[in-house]
């Protein structure tokens, strides 16, 4: 079977920001910031992306280049006769179990945005918005069908194939998301009171730094954000030609990836300062918070359908990169044709989904692991275990096994003054602080 490849550099780049653009840069990083002081962790985290987030990225991105294979096939090509591919099995089963809560959540989009397109959301209900959320998704059959037509948007594209799929969806997706977002955000200063969110996120107060959970929380959120360790980088790397670059591709998604959690930022944490919220409301502040200042705002059904707009945008581009991984290894190991992997993989995700979304009602009283219900069960595993593991094997293959000449030369950094530093964080800085990532994660269960 001939590979498929992109059909231009631009079309990577905007599919690989699709991937690393998603619910993790608008609805994660916003709370995530929230609950850690705001400026003083921006600067963290955007310190936390050049260091590990950016080289880590051109070193699974150059795997995938190197080896023209999905991530197991990657490691059995690269590394043949020997152990590594095990790690591309724990990158197939990260995607599975992230794409199984994250289309739930993603589902939840969908349902606010048909609630304000309707108008149905555009009325405080009796119980308040909170009440309202949790009774959604505490029910059985509603959170599942909006689950359900999520993972059917993202299993269309995917079966498409790669340049009439993957890669036209992200060509309309991520402009569109953009000029969404940059207008949210310039809506968002000109509220009453906004000036006092910009100073949250742009004014760092350095005291929260004496806390070590925000180092951890900074350095994880940029590995998650990037969608790192779990093979969807690895898996478009290996449609791009031996002819195209990597390093300016790869930071320009680096950069574009963190400029979006940025202007996520400025259109939320205005909004909530200027409406009196606390801005540390944690997850639940895109489903309960902001649907309370919408109904504030001059306008706000009309703001609401946009933001919703574009978080499900940003969760589709991220979800078809996730999904890509097992129909890629499926096509490759079993013969299986794109269409049949993608069917079977995206019935296996919804059953898993569902497991996930009856843990927020029905099966509530379900904590696999410590407190946690199945979603933060999936997502502990998936995002504090498999990542980092395989996150770290990524960068031992390269800094390690491969020699220097070889490392830099699959980046396309041989002729270039910014090798040597790279290869240093790849051979020492990266695996480290992954490593105390890890076993801080471990430790804290």
């Amino acid at each position: 079977m001939q590979r498929e490849h992109w059909a231009s550099r631009l079309g990577f780049m905007l599919a690989a920001m699709g991937s690393a653009v998603g619910l993790g840069n608008i609805w994660r990083f916003s709370y995530v910031a929230g609950e850690n002081g705001g400026g003083a962790f921006l600067v963290l985290y955007m310190v936390s992306v050049l260091i590990i987030g950016i080289p880590l990225l051109l070193v699974e991105v150059s795997i995938g280049r190197k080896a023209q294979r999905d991530i197991v096939g990657s490691y059995k090509k690269l590394v043949p006769d020997k152990p590594w591919f095990m790690v591309g099995y724990l990158g197939v089963l990260a995607t599975l179990l992230i794409l199984s809560f994250y289309s739930v959540v993603a589902g939840w989009s969908l349902y606010y945005l048909w609630g304000y397109i309707t108008g149905d959301m555009a009325q405080m209900p009796l119980d308040g918005y909170g009440a309202t959320f949790d009774t959604f998704i505490s029910r059985d059959y509603a959170p599942v069908f909006w689950h359900g037509l999520f993972m059917i948007f993202t299993m269309v594209i995917v079966l498409v194939g790669v340049k009439n799929g993957i890669e036209l969806a992200n060509k309309i997706l991520m402009p569109v998301l953009a000029l969404l977002m940059i207008g949210l955000a310039v809506y968002s200063v000109t509220l009453p009171g906004s000036g006092e969110g910009l100073a949250f996120l742009f004014q760092p107060d350095w005291s929260v730094l004496k806390d070590p959970a925000v180092y951890f929380s900074a350095m994880g959120q940029a590995f998650f954000s990037l969608s790192l360790g779990i093979g969807t980088m690895m898996t478009y790397g290996s449609y791009l030609s031996k002819s195209q670059k990597l390093p300016g591709a790869v930071v320009g998604i680096g950069v574009m990836d963190t400029l979006f959690a940025v202007i996520s930022g400025i259109v939320i944490f205005p909004a909530v300062f200027a409406f009196g919220i606390d801005p540390s409301s944690g997850p639940t502040l895109v489903f309960i918070t902001l649907p309370e200042i919408f109904y504030q705002m001059s306008f706000g059904n009309v703001i609401a359908v946009i933001f919703f707009m574009a978080l499900s945008f940003a969760a589709i581009s991220s979800s078809i990169s996730l999904l890509e991984v097992p129909v890629a290894y499926l096509m490759r190991a079993a013969k299986m044709s794109r269409k049949a992997a993608s069917l079977l993989v995206s019935i296996g995700v919804f059953i898993s989904g569902v497991t996930v979304s009856l843990g927020m009602g029905r099966w509530s009283g379900v904590t696999p692991i410590g407190n946690r219900n199945i979603l933060d069960s999936m997502d502990y595993i998936a995002s504090n275990v498999l990542m980092p593991i395989c996150g770290l094997s990524m960068a031992l293959l390269v800094g390690w096994y491969f020699n220097r000449k070889e490392a830099l030369h699959a980046s396309d950094l041989n002729n270039n003054q910014i090798g040597g530093t790279w290869y240093l964080l790849i051979k020492f800085i990266a695996p480290i602080l992954i490593l105390i990532i890890f076993l801080n994660e471990i430790v804290n269960v």
